[in-house]
């Protein structure tokens, strides 16, 4: 497991947030002025600096459900407000967008450039906001030192932690099924096909060298493919030619997406349900999610403005029952883990919470007695 796959994992998912936040305030007709507001607000806190001085420390990847909380809260972080079944829709199109994307990369150091596509669409969100396109170069910059000067092994660590983290999600999402990239039970179809990662040679040649290192015989096979050559590089710079598409906006048309899941997928939840036993790691784990959400730093609203609803669904009634029909094993409303009472990581939570406190929602009572897990139960 690589300790260096946190940022990269966190950014992307970041940006496929953004993509479908941003279709659906335009699919819902919310005024512009808001609109902006909130994308303005999310990405500001995405790339708070505290935040990404946290998020870049070496450390291994957070469960699937305490990576949830971070966006639950993330997403929150302005105006707007989604409830249960729309924010589980928002992290699975959000998760199943990226695997696809990490599955294709055509080799494992072009997941950096899949980032570099995320932040590009990322700037263009926020051109009329300069401070905020500070944040987001800082990022970048962060990125280049930190794995610009990677092996090709390291990345291929890298993509290998993504890729366990990601191969028990089985979602099918309604534009993948129509484009015929993803089968029905919820697995990608990996192409035979395309451009070769850059650096590569069209397959279909065997070469045989003696020990002295001569070529000393050449066969040729049918590889059964149509491939080409890539054409050059993707750029690594703050501006350029990333040449690779994965990681673009795919909802850039206005086309509804649906997520179901597969049969797969139900049977798989009920199987790998997170055990209640006491983990040695989890108190480690939830201290790590505190500091990093801590990092968030998210601004109060200095005015009365007025927050709003929105839904991923096409219908308030589709939002219902979707919230009625979603596994229970699969809801991400309660990180459970137990851990020991540590009262100044507590208090440090507390404080924490307060600032994440959502209107319109209510919250559970905790008595000062409480332990860490009660406290993460309100995030």
């Amino acid at each position: 497991m690589s300790v260096r796959t946190l940022p990269l994992l966190f950014l992307n998912l970041g940006g496929e947030m953004l993509y479908i936040l941003d279709q659906r305030l335009r699919a819902q007709n919310i005024p512009g002025d808001k609109a902006r507001k909130v994308l303005n607000d999310i990405i500001s806190t995405m790339f708070n600096r505290k935040f990404m001085e946290e998020l870049f420390k070496p450390q291994e990847l957070y469960s699937k459900k305490a990576l949830r909380t971070v966006y639950d809260r993330l997403a929150h972080a302005s105006i707007m407000r989604l409830n249960q079944a729309s924010m589980d829709k928002l992290y699975d199109l959000m998760t199943m967008a990226f695997k696809y994307q990490v599955l294709l990369c055509p080799r494992p150091k072009d997941v950096l450039l899949v980032t570099f596509n995320h932040l590009d669409a990322i700037k263009g969100f926020i051109q009329d906001s300069p401070t905020i396109l500070h944040q987001v170069d800082e990022t970048f910059q962060q990125l280049t030192e930190t794995y610009g000067g990677l092996s090709a092994g390291e990345f291929q660590l890298i993509r290998q932690t993504l890729l366990i983290f990601f191969q028990d999600l089985h979602i099918r999402v309604s534009i993948f099924l129509k484009d015929k990239v993803q089968n029905s039970n919820g697995r990608f179809v990996l192409p035979v096909s395309g451009p070769l990662p850059w650096g590569t040679k069209v397959p279909g040649l065997i070469r045989t060298f003696n020990n002295k290192g001569e070529e000393v015989r050449k066969a040729e096979f049918k590889h059964g493919g149509s491939y080409v050559a890539a054409p050059k590089e993707g750029s690594f710079e703050l501006y350029g030619d990333r040449v690779l598409k994965l990681g673009t906006n795919m909802y850039s048309v206005n086309r509804p997406v649906e997520t179901h899941m597969s049969g797969a997928s139900e049977n798989l939840a009920a199987q790998t349900q997170e055990s209640i036993a006491p983990n040695p790691l989890a108190k480690e784990e939830l201290n790590l999610l505190a500091r990093l959400i801590g990092g968030m730093e998210i601004k109060k609203p200095s005015g009365p403005e007025p927050g709003f609803r929105l839904n991923l669904f096409t219908t308030d009634e589709e939002e219902e029952q979707a919230a009625l029909t979603r596994p229970e094993e699969l809801s991400y409303e309660v990180i459970n883990i137990q851990a020991t009472q540590d009262q100044q990581t507590n208090k440090e939570l507390a404080r924490i919470m307060g600032e994440f406190e959502i209107l319109d929602q209510p919250r559970r009572s905790a008595s000062k007695g409480d332990d860490l897990l009660a406290m993460m139960d309100e995030l």
